[in-house]
């Protein structure tokens, strides 16, 4: 297929190579020329222009990092005609950003108008997973436009949910990134517990991966330098998921139970960890380095 990718960011720019590698032909942008740059010399094929990227192409996939750009991109602002309206009719638009669902409801909204299929493909799994193809994603939207996506999806990602209508994939993405921001909090404040107590994290965070406190971070994405060498921790916290994008997310969770009345009291918290982390200079670095709120300044 002609795919046009927008977005090739930490997690844009592997996904797109992944679609490459599958022989579909590719073409992508991002307002980054170190990023185009990386991945022309890659082999992607690299548009000067949003224009330039979806024309002739049969789908349009974007990874873009919040509610405005999106917006933006697709509906326009200041004054300027958004991309739906140079979109052909018949065109299937996936968009990966982890956005408000109002927004995702929105942009759906306003293909369904031109007979452009639009549906929310919100990711996880990190940079890892994106690298590997192996990430999951969350759709919202009509089962046949995600029919119609599976085959693309399927060559980025292992697992692929239909969470609902238009937005409901961005709802589950907000639960699920909540979920994640108070793990990472909580596995932090354990393992800095047990080195403050002199025990050898390595060894700590192995008893807690194969015991009742168990998650994805002690799996995946050890908050601790050296305890994974394939962690963002132990590369200076580069790369990765940035506190501020954890920071939007747990944003858009509160905005979310504001709204439908729901009780978040442990998201609301951690939400302000994060902030506090990321007033205190950090919010480049990748979320896990949260654990700097609660180590031992010697640590």
């Amino acid at each position: 297929m002609k795919i046009a990718f927008i977005g090739l960011g930490n997690m844009g720019g592997p996904m797109a190579l992944n679609l490459k590698k599958a022989g579909h032909e590719v073409r992508g942008f991002d307002l980054s020329k170190p990023a185009c740059e990386k991945l022309a010399a890659d082999g992607l094929g690299i548009a000067a222009s949003t224009a330039e990227a979806i024309a002739g192409a049969e789908i349009v996939i974007s990874m873009l990092p919040a509610s405005q750009h999106v917006e933006s991109l697709y509906l326009g602002s200041d004054g300027k005609a958004g991309l739906m309206e140079q979109i052909p009719a018949g065109t299937l638009v996936i968009d990966s950003s982890t956005i408000a669902a109002a927004t995702s409801r929105k942009v759906a909204d306003a293909g369904a108008k031109r007979g452009v299929a639009v549906i929310d493909a919100p990711v996880s799994g990190g940079t890892g997973g994106a690298i590997a193809g192996t990430l999951t994603f969350m759709v919202g939207g009509s089962e046949a436009d995600l029919e119609r996506a599976r085959p693309v999806l399927e060559k980025m990602g292992a697992n692929i949910f239909h969470a609902g209508a238009a937005g409901a994939g961005q709802t589950a993405k907000i639960c699920n990134n909540m979920l994640l921001g108070i793990l990472m909090i909580g596995t932090s404040e354990a393992i800095a517990l047990g080195v403050a107590n002199g025990l050898d994290p390595k060894v700590l965070s192995e008893i807690m991966r194969r015991s009742s406190g168990g998650n994805w971070a002690l799996e995946k994405y050890n908050p601790l330098p050296g305890v994974m060498e394939a962690a963002p921790a132990s590369k200076g916290y580069a790369g990765g998921f940035g506190t501020d994008l954890m920071l939007k997310d747990l944003g858009l969770a509160q905005e979310n139970a504001a709204a439908v009345r729901a009780a978040t009291p442990l998201g609301g918290l951690a939400r302000n960890l994060y902030a506090a982390h990321s007033l205190a200079g950090h919010g480049a670095l990748d979320f896990s380095s949260v654990i700097k709120l609660v180590q031992a300044k010697s640590a």
